[in-house]
């Protein structure tokens, strides 16, 4: 099929990301693609139409774009009504977040459109260029300190005054993935005194090359290829009451361990909370699935006996210029190895491909959906 790339305007209140930046737009022109661009989409992360008209086509609406695309690009999951607007046979490339959407799901099969989630796209070497939940994970680890030291009632480093030696904020980061490792060297740079914690013994080097001491639970969570192993309840107990103790004299503590399509384990107990210092900050990076903390409530900023708990939602958004560009390139890295002479050819025997389609001719492909969902 002929790869016209449409990028509608994000419509989920407060998202200011769009899929492709002017950047990405050239080289996917030079792929030889049609790119079709909604007029505005791109002024949120401070695009205007005239950066995109070099390299595309500027369409007035949602409906006159996406009722002629050929490969719909998008950050946020379609709504029931955009998918409603797509031929039949279109594809589409998102973010899609298939357990919390089902409606959106049955509508992309019904309507026999072939949709990519990328945070589908597996782990494995060639893939990493691909991988939107890193990219933006970095950005969200980076803001996350950025807001965590703007709610904080003290210095985050260390400051030599005439009244005196002022001691550096400590910093707990739960969970040592891209955000979290992201959090550790952003809070480092601005003079924190940082620990973090991760069920994963692996992390301790990637935790220690970025200046910050491993919390050491003396429970080893080790597994066969690299993973974690299920702990025993006395285990599990051993490592809370060592966290614990951590997060009581903590001034800032940032959670960040999310599971991608489930519930973010939940970590830090109301007890935890109510032990830490009146004026501590909680920033929960894992509000939107959830969050990490029993007392988090997503997109809220709440005190809890002194201590200031807070819930951020859609974190990346906060940064539209370099998130979007970051997008945009995974989503280059995703398409151009399919698209040939200005065609899109899809090979199903490629890995990539086959583990991150949702839906294709009418059929639910990513299995877990399909069993949530049926049909």
């Amino acid at each position: 099929m002929p790869a016209r790339l449409a990028v509608p305007k994000e419509t989920l209140s407060g998202e200011r990301r769009v899929a492709l930046d002017p950047g990405t737009a050239a080289r996917f022109h030079k792929l030889g693609v049609q790119l079709h661009i909604q007029q505005g989409a791109g002024l949120g992360a401070y695009y205007n139409d005239e950066d995109y008209a070099t390299h595309g086509e500027l369409v007035a609406d949602a409906a006159s774009l996406l009722g002629n695309a050929g490969v719909v690009l998008k950050i946020q999951p379609p709504s029931v009504d955009e998918v409603n607007m797509m031929p039949e046979g279109a594809v589409v490339v998102s973010l899609m977040q298939p357990h919390r959407n089902p409606e959106m799901v049955k509508a992309l099969r019904d309507r026999r459109i072939t949709s990519f989630a990328m945070e589908l796209v597996p782990r494995i070497s060639r893939a990493q260029s691909m991988d939107v939940l890193s990219s933006q994970a970095a950005v969200a680890g980076y803001k996350v300190v950025l807001m965590a030291a703007e709610l904080a009632p003290m210095f985050f480093p260390m400051l030599t005054t005439a009244a005196g030696t002022i001691r550096p904020a400590k910093v707990v980061v739960v969970g040592a993935g891209v955000a979290g490792l992201q959090a550790i060297a952003t809070a480092r740079r601005i003079g924190a005194q940082v620990e973090a914690y991760d069920i994963r013994p692996a992390a301790r080097e990637q935790v220690e090359s970025l200046g910050a001491k491993m919390i050491d639970t003396g429970v080893s969570a080790e597994g066969e290829g690299g993973y974690a192993r299920e702990l025993t309840a006395d285990e599990k107990k051993q490592q809370a009451e060592v966290l614990a103790r951590h997060v009581a004299a903590a001034n800032v503590l940032i959670t960040t361990a999310a599971i991608p399509g489930r519930e973010a384990p939940k970590i830090i107990t109301r007890a935890m909370l109510e032990a830490m210092k009146p004026g501590s900050v909680v920033v929960d990076l894992a509000a939107e699935s959830g969050g990490n903390c029993e007392l988090t409530e997503p997109g809220q900023r709440i005190e809890h006996q002194g201590v200031i708990i807070y819930g951020p939602l859609n974190i990346a958004s906060t940064i539209p210029v370099h998130a979007s560009e970051m997008y945009a390139k995974n989503l280059l890295n995703f398409l151009s190895p399919m698209i040939q002479d200005g065609e899109l050819r899809l090979d199903w025997d490629d890995e990539v491909i086959a583990k991150s389609v949702l839906t294709h001719e009418g059929t639910i492909r990513h299995e877990p959906t399909r069993r949530a969902i049926g049909g």
